[in-house]
């Protein structure tokens, strides 16, 4: 009698591995993945080592937008992965003038963004960005520390892979879509 409970025990925990697997492995590929930050880059939004749980879904249902901090893969590596705020949306001119951000939208309205994330001001020499469809303006909030759209130009709608949705680590930091800014 004890090997037939043995052997119900072992095909027990088989079934209940591979349900488990069923519902994971499909949300681990499709809707969420795990994210450690990796630099100075978003200070003091997301310091070094803290770690996320990025929405990979929610940008196949709608595009992103501005303020939203993504999870992308770098466009002149795309085995790295990035994380950045949204700036510029397709189609926007983004200029960069003695330290201010303003957007110029498709209908023509120029906006100076409010920016009270950015602690670390500087954001390089004035410029200005023209973007193309399916292109994106990113950049971090730690200005002089960040490698962004300003270095290697705009950043293509296909290389972002989903938005900060959960900060897990460090536990005195735990927050549901870290980084978030609304200036309405």
């Amino acid at each position: 009698m004890p090997q037939q409970s043995s052997e119900n025990f072992f095909t027990e925990l088989l079934k209940f591995i591979l349900v488990a697997a069923a519902i994971i492995v499909p949300i681990r590929l499709f809707v969420a993945q795990p994210f450690i930050v990796s630099g100075a880059s978003m200070e003091p939004t997301f310091t070094n080592a803290q770690y996320l749980i990025v929405d990979e879904l929610s940008y196949h249902l709608r595009d992103p937008e501005r303020f939203e901090v993504v999870i992308f893969r770098y466009p002149r590596n795309p085995s790295e992965y990035f994380i950045k705020r949204v700036i510029g949306l397709p189609g926007e001119t983004v200029a960069l003038e003695s330290g201010e951000v303003s957007v110029t939208n498709t209908s023509g309205q120029t906006v100076e963004l409010p920016e009270p994330y950015v602690v670390n001001e500087g954001n390089g020499t004035n410029a200005t960005y023209r973007l193309r469809s399916g292109e994106y303006f990113v950049m971090g909030d730690n200005r002089p520390q960040s490698s962004d759209s300003r270095t290697w130009g705009a950043l293509p709608r296909e290389n972002i892979v989903g938005r900060a949705f959960l900060r897990l680590l460090p536990l005195t930091s735990t927050s549901i879509l870290p980084g978030s800014y609304n200036p309405q």
